[in-house]
């Protein structure tokens, strides 16, 4: 669909007339520059209105339009209001309409969750336009208050979002650089994309310590093990998003560090002490609370010694109120994980988990896997007395309050000429590659075989695990690795695992990519020794977790690069050629093998 300034007019003044009809008058708004001295949608000159206003727009509200704005629902579809057919069927299925536009003004929704399998972002100006589409179908009904759309864009491992747009190293590749400066601006680079794309708010940063090696969840979405690294990171990623005008989000408070079960599938379980918990996993987001985070996510995990009654965290009343809101003072938006994850819904049913998370203090109910019977539940408990109108409009003060000063009632739009200036820009790929050439740790080097003389042309074979790209928009990482060895000129071809025993006489090294090796045997570590077995010199390239070298025979050459994307298999060439020194240092041990704080620069 198209969007033009006509658009941007209409949507502009229905998000006023809506603060306007509650009797708002207008207060100036500061503006805060953009990466590269961009300016952010909703960063500008504009009319904020403050929390009078905001009540008094409440005020007007229907009960069924407060409870809508607790909800944040997926929605299925590259367009609001023309989805392809089969995913108008599955709209159809899930919540009784067809397109996300009916979805919107049906259940005066608060806000739409963007998924790539749900063919929300198909390419950035698609994603503008289906931005603003909602944004019509919010603003033209019901109460007519702007939506608060978002995503998971944490980069490396997780990004819902792919080329054109930046992709950038994710939060253990920056623990790798250990630099602030270089947290704070790949933030507000992903910011200001988002924002330009429509997307005003993103889960991240991520806020948990990864202290279990067999974390199957966090890895290397954590930016490391450290709590005081992390705490400073976190810090200053929300400075970096929410000067780009979005929505920082910290997660999964209490912290889900220390797991060994993934909570979409099933319920973990925290053992720390309230002693380690205070030492480990509070100081995160303590530095997140104080660097002003719009909103913190909850976990789905028990946490015995904060609350022994057996509740995920999610439904906790003395976690998420006693804790996030008394001891550590924070005052923004609570919303939850994805309500349709096995680790919520193991205890109650879905009628009564939304019902649960408002009476421990949350305020965003996220994706509930049944939207009408949710919604039907949390009226039943307001008409029961179970929830007070009270408590829903506490929650949909702050929600109000966090899309005004992210100024949505002010532009609660985008336009293509915003997504064409500041998405996948030349000045934000240039700062990626800059960032990551600051990730890469180099592990072990015991032959001096890095840097490789790329003068001399010399022949590499690159093979190993090729996992699917976290955005399906790039790799894979042993074709990638392959090309820019060879840009840099090497003469490298990549092979799979299959051929690579077979190939490997002649090459000056092999380079193998590895994903996550298990303990003991694997078709990984076969690959590994009979590689070594051949005398050709083998390279291991951690592209995910870096714990996996030890769990391999010892090698020539040993790299982490926390990340398979472009960004990071570009950095890893530079590296191994010498283009740029290594200068990743571990963010996590590497048990038995590496101390944290590990690298090498030869």
């Amino acid at each position: 669909m198209p969007y033009h300034a006509s658009r941007r007019n209409l949507l502009a003044a229905a998000a006023m007339a809506a603060v306007t009809a509650a009797g708002a008058a207008s207060a100036a708004v500061g503006s805060h520059p953009a990466p590269d001295d961009s300016r952010p949608p909703g960063s500008g000159p504009g009319h904020r209105p403050g929390r009078a206003r905001l009540r008094a727009l409440m005020d007007r509200m229907s009960l069924d339009e407060k409870i809508g704005q607790l909800f944040v629902s997926r929605a299925y579809g590259h367009s609001a209001t023309d989805p392809d057919p089969v995913d108008a069927e599955h709209n159809l299925a899930a919540f009784g309409v067809r397109t996300a536009a009916e979805l919107v003004s049906s259940f005066h929704l608060g806000g739409i969750i963007y998924f790539a399998w749900a063919h929300n972002t198909r390419t950035p100006r698609q994603i503008g336009a289906l931005s603003v589409a909602l944004q019509q179908a919010a603003l033209t009904t019901g109460a007519r208050i702007p939506l608060l759309l978002s995503t998971d864009q944490e980069h490396g491992a997780v990004a819902r979002i792919g080329r054109p747009a930046t992709l950038l190293p994710g939060a253990m590749a920056l623990g790798a650089a250990g630099s602030t400066a270089h947290a704070r601006r790949a933030a507000r680079i992903a910011g200001a994309e988002l924002a330009a794309m429509g997307i005003r708010q993103d889960y991240a940063p991520v806020a948990d310590v990864n202290v279990n090696p067999a974390n199957p969840v966090i890895g290397v979405r954590s930016f490391g093990s450290d709590p005081q690294a992390v705490a400073e990171l976190v810090a200053a990623q929300v400075h970096g998003y929410q000067g780009a005008g979005v929505a920082a989000t910290a997660k999964h408070f209490p912290g889900h560090g220390d797991t060994e079960t993934d909570s979409h599938v099933g319920l973990p379980v925290m053992r720390h002490s309230r002693a380690a918990w205070e030492e480990l996993d509070e100081p995160p987001f303590r530095a997140a609370v104080e660097a002003g985070v719009d909103a913190i996510m909850t976990a789905h995990i028990v946490f015995p010694a904060l609350d022994p009654s057996g509740d995920p965290a999610t439904l906790s009343r003395p976690i998420v109120t006693g804790l996030l809101r008394e001891r550590l003072g924070f005052q923004g938006v609570v919303i939850t994980d994805a309500l349709d994850m096995a680790g919520v819904r193991q205890k109650y049913g879905n009628d009564r988990v939304p019902v649960l998370a408002l009476l421990a203090g949350c305020d965003q109910l996220l994706n509930a896997p049944d939207l009408g019977l949710a919604i039907r539940s949390v009226r039943a408990a307001v008409e029961s007395g179970e929830l007070t109108q009270a408590r829903i409009e506490e929650s949909v003060l702050r929600i109000l309050e966090l899309k005004a000063r992210r100024g949505l009632f002010d532009e609660a739009y985008t336009t293509g000429r915003e997504v064409d200036s500041l998405v996948g820009v030349q000045q934000h790929l240039d700062a990626a590659d800059t960032i990551a050439a600051a990730t890469t740790t180099l592990l072990a080097n015991p032959r001096g075989l890095v840097p490789l003389d790329a003068t001399s042309g010399p022949r590499l074979l690159v093979t190993g695990t090729d996992p699917v790209s976290p955005t399906g928009t790039t790799g894979p990482p042993t074709v990638v690795l392959a090309r820019e060895l060879t840009a840099l000129g090497c003469r490298a071809t990549a092979v799979p695992p299959a051929r690579a025993v077979a190939a490997a006489a002649g090459h000056a090294a092999v380079l193998v990519c590895t994903y996550n090796v298990p303990e003991g045997e694997s078709p990984q570590r076969t690959l590994v020794a009979d590689l070594i077995a051949t005398g050709v010199p083998v390279v291991v390239v951690a592209v995910r977790n870096p714990y996996d070298p030890a769990r391999l025979p010892v090698c020539a050459a040993e790299l982490a690069t926390y990340s398979w994307t472009d960004v990071e298999m570009r950095a890893a060439a530079r590296v191994l050629t010498g283009a740029v020194r290594p200068a990743g240092r571990l963010p996590v041990p590497v048990p038995g093998r590496y101390p944290l704080g590990h690298g090498l620069t030869p």
